[in-house]
């Protein structure tokens, strides 16, 4: 989770525009709720339409921002600060925050570590994101490596504990994903069939629009700023997140480095991709998948998608060639002519 808003807020321009047309009159006739909110270090956008869509609403982002208090790494009262600052020692923590280590932690596993929520020593020292962002030494990162591992970090029935001093939990990778589906469930409790909420690019869909179509969703162009979208997506009760190395980077002699750190190398990923979009029912494992194969790279990403059911994804590589996993090519629409649709099953050399 990030410190620098005025970076974060360009982010969530550069990586998702939700495109919203008209809904009819049905939608007239409907009552309409809307917020917006800087909530857990990013914009957080919601509109829902129903007989309680305000107090739908209202809720939701209270919601969110509870999760913001019990999962931040910087907010001394969180069970993410009191884990980071009491090594080797048992914190009692929220079912929430249970919940979300438990889910990380699987994902770290069935990714080899791609997924990593014991990232935040490396995190912390390339500081990417913040005004002190730079290359680090090669020992600064090999002591980093030494104090990353999930190994390190082990659940109990209420509580967790952190083996290893060094370490430090980063849930920045998968709590706005549990955020969405906490909303998903509040706007559910109230009887609302149509909604949206964007947590700073992640996007979760709830029903259709209320004249009965899709909701549109557009897919950011990577080597464009502030909402140019190169692909639209047509969702019902579903979500994306993408993760792309255009969204957090400093450079320095030339040279890019952007967010996502590799785990085992210590330096963010290169695998001559600019971004992978994760397209899923559930926004949860969305957006630890969309983390995890881009680390992968297009290969090893892709075979292991297809490997999971109800999740598809959507590789954008550095010479523009578009590769999508086998669910999506009839739900999504490439409207730039620069980029050229190659099947998942079919790889470059």
């Amino acid at each position: 989770m990030f410190k620098n808003k005025k970076l974060i807020l360009i982010t969530i321009l550069a990586v998702f525009l939700l495109i919203l047309t008209a809904c009819g009159n049905k939608a007239e006739e409907l009552p309409q709720a809307k917020d917006t909110a800087f909530l857990m270090d990013t914009l957080v956008q919601m509109q829902a339409h129903g007989e309680n869509a305000e107090v739908a609403v209202e809720e939701s982002m209270e919601r969110i921002r509870e999760i913001e208090n019990l999962m931040s790494k910087t907010i001394k009262s969180s069970d993410i600060y009191e884990l980071n600052h009491n090594p080797k020692t048992k914190i009692q923590i929220s079912q929430a925050s249970m919940a979300v280590l438990k889910k990380a932690l699987e994902y770290a596993k069935m990714t080899d570590g791609s997924f990593d929520p014991t990232i935040g020593a490396l995190v912390e020292l390339w500081g990417i994101g913040t005004e002190d962002a730079a290359v680090p030494t090669q020992s600064e990162i090999e002591k980093a490596l030494s104090n990353t591992g999930y190994q390190y970090l082990k659940l109990y029935e209420n509580s967790a504990k952190i083996t290893n001093p060094g370490v430090k939990i980063d849930l920045g990778g998968i709590a706005k994903g549990y955020a969405a589906e906490e909303v998903k469930d509040v706007v559910q409790k109230h009887g609302i069939q149509h909604a949206f909420v964007n947590l700073g690019g992640n996007v979760l869909v709830i029903g259709n629009k209320v004249d009965g179509s899709p909701w549109k969703i557009g897919i950011q162009d990577p080597r464009e700023g502030r909402g140019n979208v190169m692909a639209i997506v047509d969702a019902v009760d579903s979500t994306i997140v993408t993760s792309g190395n255009y969204e957090r980077y400093f450079e320095e002699n030339g040279k890019l480095y952007h967010h996502i750190i590799n785990p085992e190398t210590g330096y963010p990923a290169r695998n001559n991709l600019l971004s992978a979009s994760i397209i899923s029912e559930n926004s949860f494992d969305a957006d630890a998948l969309s983390t995890a194969v881009y680390v992968m790279g297009l290969e090893k990403g892709m075979n292991f998608i297809e490997s999971l059911e109800n999740v598809e994804v959507m590789f954008i590589t550095e010479k523009l060639d578009v590769y999508l996993s086998s669910g999506l090519k009839d739900i999504i629409e490439i409207t730039d002519s620069d980029f050229n649709i190659i099947e998942g099953e079919s790889f470059a050399n």
